[in-house]
């Protein structure tokens, strides 16, 4: 990892906190409890900053510098509040479309689907805050600069997002191999969020529940699924390939 790419020690954090750096997360040691650090947790809070706690070995491997149990990975974007785009696309005019990733982990799937969504035209990426992929410099780099150019929201569950999105009049179609419709049998000519699973559990139940339709893409081959970034840019095309229409 760049030395441009991380902060480490709790006070340079914190500064770098107030000072509104672009901070993807903050790797904390597991068992860190001092006075300082508590100071940096409630900095975190107070600004929405996403933590996780590490042993300090991991720690190790980005630096062996003194980073006191606490560094800071930053992020090549600020990401976007959903809340304030969902009216935003309303006073423009759009009929906006947007894409939901529940649970994706892989970096370069994530690129790709980046940069496909830049491609067709996408408003939006919706991630969630944790259990996720995350716009880092690989992030960027694997979709060939697109993350630089779309917004991304990172929510705090894609439930969250895809209720909000559905008080607000979106449509909210999930990519199911389990459905029984087929994904081309959809109206996508309204406003809607399409809801990618992870890798290898698919969407989560709750938001399954929550979709208002759930499409499924042709396997003809033995193999019963596809890859998620290959998923999502078979989805994505249908939109455009209707609202082209």
């Amino acid at each position: 990892m760049d030395k441009k790419d991380y902060i480490f020690g709790l006070r340079a954090i914190i500064e770098a906190i107030e000072s509104g750096k672009n901070i993807d997360k903050v790797l904390i040691r597991k068992d860190l409890g001092s006075d300082l650090a508590k100071e940096l947790f409630a900095k975190m809070k107070e600004y929405g900053v996403v933590s996780q706690k590490v042993p300090v070995e991991k720690l190790n491997r980005i630096t062996m510098k003194n980073h006191q149990g606490a560094i800071a990975l930053l992020s090549p974007i600020e990401y976007t509040r959903l809340e304030h785009l969902v009216p935003l696309f309303y006073e423009e005019g759009r009929t906006p479309f947007i894409l939901l990733l529940d649970g994706l982990t892989d970096t370069r799937n994530f690129g790709a689907i980046a940069r496909t969504a830049e491609c067709v035209g996408a408003d939006a990426i919706v991630i969630p805050e944790r259990g996720s992929v995350s716009v880092t410099p690989d992030a960027v780099k694997t979709s060939a600069g697109a993350l630089l150019h779309i917004p991304v929201c990172r929510e705090r569950s894609i439930l969250d997002a895809v209720r909000m999105l559905r008080d607000n009049g979106y449509k909210i179609v999930g990519a199911s191999e389990k459905s029984h419709e087929d994904y081309t049998d959809i109206d996508y000519r309204v406003p809607v969020g399409i809801v990618m699973g992870a890798e290898d559990t698919g969407i989560s139940n709750d938001v399954l529940r929550a979709c208002d339709s759930l499409g499924a893409i042709p396997i003809c081959g033995h193999i019963g699924s596809l890859n998620v970034s290959v998923a999502a840019g078979v989805m994505m095309y249908e939109v455009v390939r209707q609202r082209r229409k």
